[in-house]
């Protein structure tokens, strides 16, 4: 009979009586209590019960120990939180943060990169198993993120799993200098909207860095900014559309944002005040242009015929087809193409739409 048999039948026949004869040594762990009980070795050997409940209490430590998170799990949870607005209270989250290193009071947008190409290749080590391997190549995409950015650590940036790393990245003016452009035009859009076009360039410059040190496969999408700690969830989504209609209709190695995937934008997405969002950004270039406005709603009006429209307007053929160039210019969208115009009129009716909500 061994001895873990022995004493269970000791404790079957004698009860607590029975354990007398075996060292027995407390255990709590967080709000958890118990015993471990250490009878005599099955060689016989002779060992004090000091040093053996010095020995369990060791491996006790050891075993407690290994299971408490580390910075860096901590790090990869609150981040995960933030993305999927599990947010019960602001305060503590903030707290958790600053614990952790994390300043979240610049404006942050979400960058998602997908290196699964790289982060999930297989391996024919037999030394390092899959799992360590994965981890080890997400951290490096995490380290060439760290170094382009010029961050003083990793604590914006999270592997997510399947091959994914999300960014958070401020994105105000001051943090986004080196790829501002002074004909950006974000005069007057909405804060979700704005530096948009400088995030895009910054992940474009990101994009050729990871394709450089990886050597695979890379795709970013990119979300807009909105406030608060709880817009980081919003952010996260419109960077997870971007990034899954994009691979679809665009291909691989690019850089994926709303503002540039076309009608799959409408289609794609399926919250509505994104869309309106989206309808506002793209044809705010002709806010101030009520005569390019009504030039446009006409031209849509007469089934894009440009004789009928110019005769419904009073104006000469010529005279609409520089209205229409210069729609073309403010907006990147040419109301003669199909595919523009058809995103055109969406956005058109989308704003009216909002506009007859709004007036209720």
């Amino acid at each position: 009979m061994n001895e873990p048999e022995r004493i269970g039948r000791s404790i079957g026949w004698g009860g607590e009586r029975a354990l007398s004869h075996f060292l027995r040594i407390p255990l709590q762990h967080d709000t958890e209590t118990g015993e471990v009980i250490v009878g005599k070795p099955a060689n016989r050997e002779m060992i004090s019960p000091r040093l053996a409940q010095a020995l369990v209490e060791l491996v006790i430590n050891q075993s407690t120990q290994r299971h408490l998170p580390s910075q860096h799990e901590l790090k990869n949870e609150l981040i995960d939180d933030l993305l999927h607005d599990r947010i019960e209270d602001e305060t503590v989250i903030w707290n958790r943060a600053k614990r952790l290193g994390i300043d979240l009071s610049p404006p942050r947008a979400v960058i998602l990169v997908d290196a699964a190409r790289y982060i999930l290749q297989p391996f024919t080590s037999l030394s390092v198993d899959s799992l360590e391997m994965e981890q080890r190549r997400a951290q490096a995409v995490i380290s060439s993120i760290v170094s382009f950015f010029h961050l003083p650590n990793d604590t914006i940036c999270a592997y997510l799993g399947e091959g994914e790393v999300a960014v958070l990245k401020a994105s105000n003016s001051k943090n986004l200098g080196l790829w501002a452009d002074c004909e950006d035009g974000t005069e007057g859009l909405s804060s979700s909207w704005a530096n948009l076009a400088a995030l895009k360039r910054a992940a474009d410059a990101l994009l050729l860095r990871l394709r450089n040190d990886t050597g695979a496969t890379i795709n970013v999408g990119i979300g807009r900014y909105h406030p608060g700690v709880r817009g980081l969830a919003r952010s996260h989504e419109d960077a997870r559309a971007a990034l899954s209609l994009g691979k679809r209709l665009q291909g691989n190695n690019q850089v994926h944002c709303l503002g540039e995937l076309g009608i799959a934008a409408f289609v794609g997405v399926a919250d509505e005040e994104t869309k309106i969002d989206l309808a506002k950004y793209l044809l705010s270039p002709l806010d101030h242009e009520p005569e390019l406005l009504v030039t446009l709603n006409t031209f849509f009006a007469e089934n894009c015929c440009p004789s009928t429209t110019a005769k419904q307007l009073s104006i000469h053929r010529n005279t609409l087809g520089y209205r229409l160039d210069k729609i073309a210019s403010l907006t990147g969208l040419d109301p003669r193409k199909f595919d523009d115009a058809v995103q055109m009129r969406l956005c058109l009716l989308l704003r009216s739409l909002q506009g007859q909500q709004s007036q209720r």
